[in-house]
């Protein structure tokens, strides 16, 4: 198929170990990914009550028409949705991602995505090369952690790195040199799940979700791939073109080294992230990204340490703990800890972060109300990182309270909500660690708070805030106006663009219709653009760009310039939006049918209770840091420090219902309307909330 896709969806029968194609066709209207992901859990799970361990839960591995093609920062990515284990007070439906070279092999192979479905009754992995698909035994892996794993099964395949490997008998039956690519479970992922994520090659994670645990419970314990085929595209010619389009246009003279660009605005594509900045001296790097991509944003070390993690995952000692950090190699040692582990890495900042205030607080520690020989004098270091991440492992000490997962843990000792109340314990909606504040950086919590996790998307983080309060903390004069920063973002959301009060970030305008349109195209464009067609989180939305001219980015032109030279389509940015519109609809249908009402959707105390005052990722402890972001007040932009803000409750269910409205849902219930579903093509799914008294009323 010479646009984009493979053409055939594998799916998967643990229970029976068989096997079967479903035509990609039958679900391309749906762009890839995530969409095509929500659309096969709807139609394959017979029951979406079901908890996320449960045999009847779907879990599905889709990649996009852009994945294995030349598409930079969008040819890589792997979603991963089912039934999830971490949030609370359920499993809600949910969604991960991840980057390197499994979704590459997954199309090389001739597969679009693959569906799970039932449970093993023995513990297997899945070994796919090309169209031949295999059952394994992993009865000696299930105590493996990940790179072991990875390690052993390569070696089972006989994959020799350098040498040429043929996959068939034949003189035409495949020839690759490349190792087979592995999504992969930690030690024993079924007795810490909700902690429990994915893993491919050394730092690539679906972290979010429990997904391990997910694996676990259907007894598998990995899927390999290998493919020796290609992705056929459209437009071979439109497609370089639009490489080149972005390159000579938004990333013209990037470099780390520029102090008016990097880290005043990151651009996109402009060059490697933080990992290559923020690794010890002395140690010889070189960039690393996943296929296709010309960000690079990861690294490869010549001591081993850290190879392939970024962000949060390499430093999230220094973000957790207050003090105590030895080194900069104890936190990268700490991070292949976790990696090795399959342990979510954004989890365990949270809860390094909670234990230290109980530690504070005097009820955490030896002989104290939460009894513990672990010793927290030392929470910053690797020795201490590991013997927590050991304890849970094997379930010793206060580790086998946490492998329940962190707010069970806090229920189980009589904690949640006086934690949630105070701030002592991060979690800012649906038992996910706070990342972004949601009481400064409004579209974040809300979308959040209206999703069923953290969102992680940074579309607008990157420009409002990063931008905003990097120009303040380096005293670098900004290329932009907060003015002319609204103009420029706004004017690319469509189909709300002109209205710049949607990036008001002051203390009336969190409350507006304005920001309620922020979030609706906020989820939107991530359904579609970023978790449908895989483009990367670190390069798109591309709105302010230092190189782009008169600083306007790439986005709403570049999205569908490379969907549609892939697939041969022609389809405009907000065509795509839409498409984004029905995805979200569909997902918000699934999570109101487990129980999903609008008295749930509110946020952990503290938000309401306690000024935000401290950098992301920490509620309650750390160090103070600026959060200046641009405001509209008294007829005036600026830029203003809004740290010290504190959510008001009434406002915040004002503003909900404007957001029902806005999205044409029911706003005493925040079910989505038969209208609505309607007007979207989706009247069967009208008809199953209907079937389930669970359909908003008009």
């Amino acid at each position: 198929m010479a646009n984009g896709y493979a053409g055939k969806i594998l799916k998967i029968d643990l229970t029976t170990k068989t096997y079967e194609e479903i035509p990609t066709s039958t679900y391309e209207q749906w762009g890839g990914g995530h969409g095509i992901g929500s659309a096969l859990f709807w139609d394959l799970c017979e029951d979406k009550t079901v908890e996320g361990d449960d045999p009847k839960n779907v879990v599905t591995i889709m990649t996009s028409p852009l994945s294995g093609t030349l598409a930079p920062t969008a040819a890589g990515r792997t979603e991963v949705q089912s039934i999830g284990l971490q949030s609370s007070p359920r499993g809600w439906f949910t969604r991960s991602n991840f980057g390197g070279r499994f979704g590459t092999q997954l199309k090389y192979a001739g597969w679009d995505g693959i569906v799970l479905m039932g449970k093993s009754d023995t513990q297997v992995w899945i070994k796919i090369i090309d169209g031949r698909v295999t059952f394994e035994d992993a009865t000696h892996l299930w105590g493996l952690d990940t790179q072991e794993t990875q390690e052993d099964i390569w070696r089972t395949i006989g994959a020799d790195e350098g040498d040429w490997r043929s996959t068939g008998t034949t003189r035409d039956g495949g020839r690759t040199t490349q190792r087979s690519a592995i999504l992969t479970t930690g030690p024993n992922a079924d007795t810490f799940a909700p902690l429990a994520c994915l893993i491919h090659d050394a730092g690539n994670g679906a972290g979010q979700g429990g997904f391990g645990g997910v694996f676990a419970s259907k007894n598998l314990k990995a899927v390999s791939v290998l493919g020796t085929g290609g992705v056929e595209i459209a437009d071979p010619n439109a497609l370089m073109d639009a490489r080149l389009w972005l390159q000579e246009g938004y990333t013209s003279g990037a470099h780390m080294d520029d102090p008016q660009t990097f880290p005043g605005i990151w651009a996109l594509s402009a060059g490697p992230g933080q990992t290559l900045s923020g690794y010890p001296e002395g140690v010889e790097r070189r960039p690393q990204g996943c296929v296709g991509c010309v960000k690079n944003c990861r690294s490869r070390h010549n001591n081993g340490i850290g190879n392939e993690s970024m962000c949060i995952d390499a430093s999230f000692v220094n973000h957790g703990v207050q003090g105590g950090v030895e080194s900069l190699e104890d936190a990268w040692k700490s991070t292949d800890l976790a990696q090795r582990t399959g342990i979510n890495v954004f989890s365990l900042m949270g809860l390094l972060a909670w234990l230290q205030n109980l530690y504070k607080a005097g009820v955490l520690g030896e002989d104290k109300a939460i009894n513990s020989s672990l010793n927290f004098e030392h929470m910053g270091t690797e020795s201490f990182v590991k013997s927590l991440i050991d304890a849970i492992l094997n379930q010793t000490d206060i580790g086998a309270d946490l492998a329940l997962g962190i707010w069970q843990a806090a229920e189980k000792w009589g904690r949640l909500e006086q934690d949630l109340d105070s701030g002592l314990l991060p979690l800012m909606c649906w038992g996910y660690v706070h990342h972004y504040d949601g009481r400064t950086e409004a579209e974040w919590g809300y979308g959040s708070l209206l999703g069923e996790r953290d969102i992680n998307e940074h579309d607008f983080n990157w420009v409002v805030y990063w931008c905003s309060t990097l120009w303040s903390l380096t005293g670098i004069k900004p290329p932009v106006t907060a003015e002319e920063m609204a103009k420029i973002i706004t004017d690319k959301l469509a189909p709300y663009a002109g209205d710049m009060m949607m990036v008001d970030y002051s203390d009336e305008g969190i409350y507006s219709e304005s920001m309620a349109k922020t979030v609706a195209w906020h989820r939107h464009y991530t359904r579609y653009y970023k978790q449908s067609l895989g483009f990367c989180d670190w390069g798109w939305a591309d709105f302010l760009n230092a190189y782009g001219p008169e600083y306007v980015g790439a986005t709403g032109e570049g999205e569908p310039k490379f969907f549609n030279a892939v697939t041969g389509k022609n389809q405009s940015f907000e065509e795509g939006i839409e498409v984004g519109r029905k995805i979200w609809n569909l997902d918000r249908a699934i999570w109101v049918l487990q129980g999903r009402t609008r008295e749930m959707e509110v946020y952990a105390g503290y938000m309401y209770n306690v000024g935000s005052t401290t950098i992301p990722g920490v509620a309650s402890i750390g160090y103070e840091a600026p959060y200046v972001m641009p405001v509209h007040e008294n007829g005036e932009w600026k830029y203003k420090n809004l740290s010290g803000r504190k959510l008001d409750r009434e406002k915040v269910e004002d503003w909900k219902t404007k957001f029902y409205t806005l999205e044409g849902w029911d706003t005493t219930t925040g079910q989505p309307t038969r209208g609505t579903l309607e007007e979207l093509g989706l009247k069967d799914v009208a008809d199953a909330l209907e079937t389930a008294g669970k359909l908003g009323k008009a």
